[in-house]
């Protein structure tokens, strides 16, 4: 009999999959999984397609095209004033989590602790656990989601290495204000510790908010792995190419695993978003772009029976819904899908004890008329 151990035995099927895989079986709305329902801008489509027909099919450079790296630095330079080395600081990835993966590869060693905050994006802790670290939660709480920062700080031990943020969160929709950067950056500089920062809602702030990235922040610049998303950027998640910015001596890191890996990614896919990024209205429109989203269905929710936490980043949306039912979050989201036709993800499924608060989570990134069904859809539960 073969003897298989797993690596990851508590790891089964994802909620966004299992959740969509309802969505289809009762022909429900899905507002589970994060991505849009629109079409990809034609002038996008074009320019991969003229890329395909040029010839340009096979290896790109393993760090990525160089046009794209000038691109991402110019979009550093030009939204943060920051300036980054295409050629020792810039590595495209396929996807965001790819990107998180091999980061968290170059730097776990056994036995290493790693700090996450909860509700948390459910690809962290898998990588850690696969390379023998152990994650460290912190459960953060409804609705503010605030960090006890010196919670945080009795946490670090000699074992500490990693703490990993989401800034803007998916799913809690907060954005670190200046006192979250500044206490993080205290702990870090003064434990020696790496921070691995999810940045791929960086444009999706909303409120006049601007859009932010800790590698402004001197203490954090040198120890920073800062990971973004052009699935996020330009409504294709399906794309799978995202980027990891970080300073020299991390980046060499970085590649190291990089290459064996992926080792690189999909080569007109890399050209077409260089050119296509040359207009930076593309980029810069977006908080702008989601917040009309937003905002037409937090109007249209305040007629429901949820209460809805107004969302700071992300295409995403939390609802409350203990003024409805007392079931738990699974229990809750199985009945709403099967019942009213309307597919959502408990937020107990990015705690690692399956926490609940009675919330939900929602995604906005969504044709106008799909927002007018939901909006229908959840103001009848």
């Amino acid at each position: 009999m073969l003897n298989l151990q797993s690596k990851l035995p508590n790891v089964g099927t994802t909620i966004f999959s299992v959740m969509s895989a309802l969505a289809a079986k009762y022909d429900a709305l899905n507002l589970s999984q994060g991505f849009p329902d629109y079409t990809v801008d034609k002038q996008l489509i074009e320019l991969i397609e003229n890329y395909l027909c040029a010839g340009n099919n096979q290896y790109a450079p393993m760090a990525g095209v160089m046009g794209l790296r000038l691109r991402i630095q110019e979009k550093f330079q030009r939204v943060h004033g920051l300036s980054v080395d295409a050629e020792q600081e810039i590595t495209v990835t396929a996807g965001g989590t790819q990107a998180i993966f091999t980061t968290i590869a170059a730097l776990i060693r056994p036995d290493d602790e790693v700090i996450i905050f909860e509700p948390a994006y459910d690809c962290y802790a898998p990588a850690v656990s696969l390379f023998g670290g152990k994650v460290v939660p912190v459960q953060l709480t409804a609705p503010n989601f605030s960090i006890d920062w010196d919670f945080v700080r009795s946490l670090v031990t000699a074992r500490t290495r990693l703490i990993i943020v989401n800034n803007p969160n998916n799913p809690a929709c907060r954005v670190f204000n200046k006192a979250d950067v500044t206490a993080l950056a205290e702990i870090v500089h003064s434990n020696d510790i790496f921070v691995l920062s999810d940045e791929v809602y960086e444009h999706l702030v909303f409120d006049d908010a601007r859009p932010q990235t800790l590698l402004t922040q001197p203490l954090l610049r040198e120890r920073t792995f800062v990971v973004g998303s052009f699935g996020k950027l330009l409504h294709a998640t399906g794309w799978k190419v995202g980027y990891c910015v970080a300073a020299p001596a991390l980046m060499a890191e970085f590649r190291k695993v990089h290459q064996f890996n992926v080792f690189s990614v999909h080569t007109p896919t890399q050209y077409a978003i260089a050119d296509y990024l040359a207009d930076a209205s593309h980029y810069e429109n977006l908080g702008h772009f989601f917040q009309q989203k937003r905002d037409f269905l937090l109007a249209g929710l305040s007629n429901s029976r949820f209460k809805v936490y107004v969302p700071q980043g992300t295409y995403f949306m939390l609802l409350d819904y203990s003024a409805i039912s007392a079931a738990s979050e699974t229990e809750f989201v199985r009945e709403l899908v099967a019942k009213y036709k309307v597919a959502a993800i408990p937020l107990a499924a990015f705690y690692h004890d399956g926490f609940s608060q009675q919330c939900i989570r929602v995604c906005f990134a969504k044709r106008q008329e799909t927002l007018e069904q939901a909006v229908e859809l959840l103001c009848a539960v």
